[in-house]
């Protein structure tokens, strides 16, 4: 089986942390034997959608944590049965399999029920009643199977059985010993057939392979009876008779615990522990029966394994990545806070983007992007460096995108014009979505900070916005328990951007860049970067009010 490495970029992923998990997932597929998956951990941006159909590529599928869940374990992929089979058959399952317990379903296939060991004999041991066969409504098909019997005549094709279990061998001499409908096993001698006959019995069951005469034949047929023949001896046969009910009969079905394959571990742990059953069904999204698991499998769970692109910071990572084992790291951010239990890959250049270091690894080890990827790292290159007018654009971000905009076979220019201008519209956007749009979470010190960006190439759109992004951003504040919330609205052209800061530290703000904030808004020119220009004076000014 192979094994599945998911590849995440950080929450409110921009293009760079999307497109960089995608190309990083192709490389890896292409050089090991694994599944790599890319994911992320947000909605996906204008821009990002953008190079996305731009290639013809679809996003990564939408994940919210990498908590263990039940469809990481290697649970028992047992066969549910169905509901009408008889109890020999299920025990012969169960013998067969080396099983204790199994799921019942529905024809829907739907759980219907769980029938055990201790169901198949409770249920025998306790059968006294011999209307048992009615009450459970057994088919004629299950006793054909239970008693390997074959039918001699058969009176009705949809045979519904109504009376009690009766076994007549001897001379018969009490005529209110069997009554119409009444299910009556007996013998080779004639005279005791013709009386069950007589008696209006609905099912005779003639025990050691014994043929009835053609005169027990007509008479059956006349009185509507249907006649079976078994190699068992009586005793044998009314020993086994009541094994033939249906397993819906004594299958538990109600106050059934199941779980689903999306539950997490950790929660189902205490309710496998108060109720302590030997297995428990698993069921999918569409509530069908895919397994079941038991205590033992929580000893052997695996964890996910995970790879981590353009982000090393535990606040922007995926939830549960605590519960995961990270395998390698790939980044051009500062170094955070995360930590492993072992030595991993970490890949960490002081480049303009992720995608420039994913394509460099594809180059390092002579393989060539397919061209799709190949658009795809263009895109988040030219997003991440705007255009290569970032000051955290290096001469590799630049040669590395000239190579991948020949294999991607696009003019750098004018694929940046439209893409720019899909990206930074703000029709139909709210303040909310505007602030997480790219919005990222630091620790810096005792001091937890939250700053958001937005690209433009029309700055006075966002003039209308200021006090209604002030609002959501204070409300962020307050809720997050943030010092410092920050929306730097970046003029991409004029290589300008628009400060909107709130929270009860603006101070840190104003000292870190050494201006006078205007109604909480500043306006600072050749300033385009988050990681290069905004953080590292901030954490200078937090470390020294430390």
């Amino acid at each position: 089986m192979v094994n599945k490495v998911y590849i995440t970029g950080h929450r409110n992923p921009d293009s760079d942390s999307i497109c960089a998990a995608i190309a990083y997932s192709e490389f890896k597929n292409k050089t090991q034997r694994i599944n790599a998956i890319p994911i992320r951990l947000g909605e996906i941006s204008r821009e990002t959608q953008f190079i996305l159909d731009y290639f013809g590529v679809q996003p990564p599928q939408l994940v919210q944590t990498v908590k263990p869940q039940i469809i990481d374990l290697k649970i028992d992929t047992v066969a549910p049965i169905a509901s009408d089979i008889s109890l020999k058959m299920a025990w012969s399952i169960m013998k067969q399999k080396n099983i204790k317990t199994l799921p019942v379903i529905y024809p829907n296939e739907k759980l219907a029920g769980i029938v055990s060991v201790s169901n198949l004999a409770a249920s025998y041991l306790d059968i006294w009643d011999n209307y048992v066969l009615a009450k459970s409504k057994t088919s004629l098909s299950n006793i054909l199977e239970t008693l390997s019997a074959k039918i001699v005549y058969l009176s009705d094709e949809n045979l519904e059985l109504k009376g009690k279990v009766v076994v007549s061998m001897m001379e018969p001499n009490d005529r209110n010993l069997i009554e119409a409908e009444d299910i009556c096993i007996c013998g080779d001698r004639e005279l005791v057939q013709e009386f069950v006959l007589d008696c209006n019995a609905r099912l005779m069951i003639i025990t050691n392979n014994t043929n009835p005469s053609e005169k027990i034949i007509d008479l059956a047929k006349e009185k509507g009876c249907t006649i079976i023949t078994t190699p068992y001896d009586s005793f044998t046969a009314a020993r086994l008779i009541p094994q033939s009910i249906p397993i819906e009969y004594v299958m538990t079905k109600n106050n059934l615990i199941t779980f689903s394959t999306s539950d997490f571990i950790e929660e189902i742990k205490d309710i496998m522990l108060e109720t302590r059953y030997r297995s428990y069904p698993v069921l999918d999204e569409d509530g069908s029966v895919v397994g079941s698991i038991s205590r033992y499998h929580l000893i052997t769970q695996q964890r996910k394994k995970v790879i981590l692109v353009d982000h090393n910071e535990k606040t922007q990572s995926v939830d549960g990545l605590e519960d995961a084992d990270i395998l390698e790291i790939i980044d051009h951010h500062r170094i955070g806070d995360i930590q492993t239990g072992q030595p991993i890959y970490f890949r960490n250049e002081p480049v303009g983007s992720t995608s420039t270091i994913v394509a460099n690894i594809f180059f390092e080890n002579g393989i060539r992007p397919s061209k799709k990827v190949a658009g795809l790292l263009c895109g988040a290159i030219i997003s991440d460096t705007l255009l290569l007018k970032s000051p955290t654009a290096t001469i590799v971000d630049e040669i590395i995108l000239k190579r991948l905009a020949e294999i991607a076979s696009i003019d750098i220019e004018k694929f940046a014009q439209e893409m720019f201008k899909a990206g930074t519209s703000l029709e139909g956007k709210s303040s909310k979505e505007l602030l997480y749009q790219d919005f990222k979470i630091f620790n810096m010190g005792n001091f937890k900070v939250g700053v958001g960006q937005i690209t433009t190439t029309y700055m006075d759109g966002f003039t209308p916005l200021i006090n209604d992004l002030k609002t959501v951003m204070n409300e962020k504040a307050n809720q997050g328990k943030f010092d410092l919330i920050i929306l730097m609205v970046t003029d991409i052209f004029k290589s300008s951007s628009l400060f909107i800061v709130c929270g009860e530290h603006k101070e840190v703000f104003s000292r870190a860049f050494n201006i006078k904030l205007n109604n909480g808004t500043a306006y600072i020119d050749q300033v385009v970067s988050r990681k290069k220009q905004v953080i590292p004076p901030l954490t200078e000014v937090i470390n020294q009010i430390k």
